[in-house]
């Protein structure tokens, strides 16, 4: 009889209660412990079985589960004895900052602080050992969502030490989600502030405590160790690129097959794989992502249930205000297309901006992006990422996205798109200034955006957009060598007897051009000498079914001409 599966609970000893639909990952207990490293920063996408991981890890060595064997047995932990006599004999802190968004630093902290108020509440059973002094007695009680910083950045530490005095052993201590409070520090422009706050607490917990065993901390990105995990020497960090722990989160292709057999949908293996597989981690290929899997084994429905979960603002903000060479690469990964880039897998939130590279980084670490391969370049072996769209899912949350930027009811995007299919050069017109004047400004990310970078940063977001709207329809390509030069747009029909369309974008130089319409007649003139028709000619499509669209920008100003 197949198990019941019970959709966003992270709990393990309730899905164990229960017998609800679990995958197998208690080797993960084995490989850690016995890796025997004093801190491990493990980075792995959303919902990737992070939380329920760390819930396995607190039920195993928690001696508030001393006497739960019936959680593990029949599990592949189960099997040494060495384990079984393990589990249920340490002390365990578990924190999660995944509840921690704050709009500003006050409310961050307050918010982190009512965490910690709630472990202290747990503990209050060693307020009636005679372990604590009548100072340290006070300073619990003073450990509420009202403490000061000074307080709450050594709190951990002090419950350690307590937890310590009280079992006689040190502690092990569980945070998942850390970098939650960080991503939203620098989207709302409190970066700096928060990260001075959250060193002092790490380096007190992490670093010069003296009661820690060991740690695990897991999250999305791996931040910088300058700005949260200065002088912290002892940290092994895992990213999506390491080999170790590859298996521990996510499912792997057999397990998923196993899970589909099991609930009779052996025959939707292949489609599963286009749309859920594709997470590479280290060397280790065919992860799939385990939200989107026990939904489609809940449901049965193909559907992007991962991409849905959670707000995509930082990487569309990121890709929007992007240069123009990120744009292209972009358009290259939206066509199937791998890109090589180099990048450093350690994110400092706040050179996000000025670093562009850095993007890539964090779609790599969301997991939008997958390394096929990382090969070492150079004298001094730096890495540079082949990466590649990760499945079918993913690309739906690319598409979703990019259309997402033209959906400002200014913008009459669609209307315009409807236009240009028709060949309504008036209509066309009127849309077009519609989306630039909506849309422009959010294309560049300078305060002085230049005539020249506007246009071209909103041109490749417009490709994109064309990507989203009509690749069902047309083969899109942009900037590709044709006769004599390369085309800015050009959309290819799927169907025969649909008009092929060649657009080029040009910039209004006053010093050459009295006017737009003459920006426009250049652009157009471009067209017919550079032979950008050779592509189509080759193709067989017939000269009556090319139209040619010159476009002019001057400002936030567009005007569109036609050679017909």
């Amino acid at each position: 009889m197949k198990k019941t599966i019970s959709i966003g609970k992270q709990s393990f000893s309730s899905l164990r209660e229960h017998d609800n639909f679990f995958v197998d990952k208690t080797n993960f207990i084995k490989e850690w412990w016995e890796k025997e490293d004093d801190i491990t920063l493990i980075a792995r996408p959303r919902r990737f079985g992070k939380t329920l991981n760390m819930s396995m890890l607190e039920c195993f060595f928690s001696n508030k589960y001393a006497n739960r064997a019936d959680l593990f047995e029949g599990l592949s932990i189960w099997e040494e004895e060495k384990y079984r006599q393990l589990q249920g004999t340490y002390p365990v802190i578990f924190l999660s900052f995944a509840s921690v968004k704050a709009d500003n630093l006050t409310e961050a902290k307050i918010q982190i602080k009512q965490e910690i108020a709630v472990l202290y509440e747990e503990n209050r059973y060693l307020l009636k050992k005679d372990i604590l002094s009548d100072n340290e007695r006070r300073l619990y009680n003073r450990t509420t969502e009202q403490m000061d910083d000074t307080t709450a950045q050594k709190a951990i530490r002090n419950m350690a030490a307590w937890m310590y005095r009280y079992y006689g052993k040190n502690v092990i201590i569980l945070l998942d989600e850390y970098d939650t409070p960080m991503q939203e520090a620098y989207l709302q422009g409190y970066w700096d502030e928060y990260t001075s706050f959250i060193r002092s607490l790490f380096n007190a917990t992490f670093k010069t405590n003296s009661y820690l065993e060991r740690a695990i901390m897991t999250g999305i990105t791996r931040v910088s160790k300058e700005s949260i995990f200065s002088d912290l020497n002892n940290l092994r960090v895992v990213t999506t690129t390491s080999d170790i722990y590859a298996e521990c989160f996510g499912f792997t292709e057999p397990e998923v097959f196993a899970a589909l057999d099991e609930f009779g949908m052996s025959n939707k293996k292949d489609d599963v794989k286009q749309w859920y597989d594709g997470f590479n981690f280290g060397e280790h290929r065919d992860i799939y992502n385990p939200w989107s899997i026990t939904n489609y084994l809940d449901e049965g429905k193909l559907r992007a249930y991962w991409a849905a979960t959670s707000s995509n603002g930082l990487v569309s903000r990121l890709i929007r205000t992007a240069s123009v060479d990120v744009k292209e690469k972009m358009e290259d990964l939206l066509k199937g297309q791998e890109i090589v880039v180099n990048f450093d897998e350690q994110i400092v939130y706040n050179q996000l901006d000025h670093n562009e590279n850095a993007i890539w980084s964090l779609l790599l670490a969301s997991g939008y992006l997958k390394a096929d391969q990382v090969e070492h370049r150079g004298r001094l072996n730096k890495p540079w990422y082949h990466l590649a769209i990760t499945n079918l899912e993913t690309e739906s949350m690319f598409e979703s996205m990019f259309a997402g930027w033209f959906e400002n009811q200014d913008a009459n995007y669609n209307e315009f798109v409807k236009a240009l299919l028709k060949g309504n050069l008036k209509e066309m017109n009127i849309y077009m200034n519609d989306v630039a004047l909506a849309t422009f400004s959010s294309f560049d990310t300078g305060r002085r955006p230049s005539a020249k970078s506007q246009p071209e940063r909103f041109y490749h977001g417009f490709v994109l957009g064309l990507l989203s709207d009509l690749r069902e329809q047309y083969q899109i390509r942009s900037n590709r060598e044709s006769g004599y030069g390369r085309y800015d747009i050009m959309l290819v029909p799927e169907e025969k007897n649909d008009n092929a369309i060649v657009m080029e974008f040009k910039v209004h130089e006053p010093d050459e051009e009295t006017s737009l319409q003459d920006t426009v007649q250049s652009a157009l003139k471009q067209i017919q000498e550079k032979n950008y028709d050779a592509e189509l000619l080759a193709q067989d499509i017939p000269t009556d079914r090319i139209r040619h669209y010159g476009f002019a920008f001057e400002g936030k100003k567009v005007l569109i001409g036609t050679d017909a």
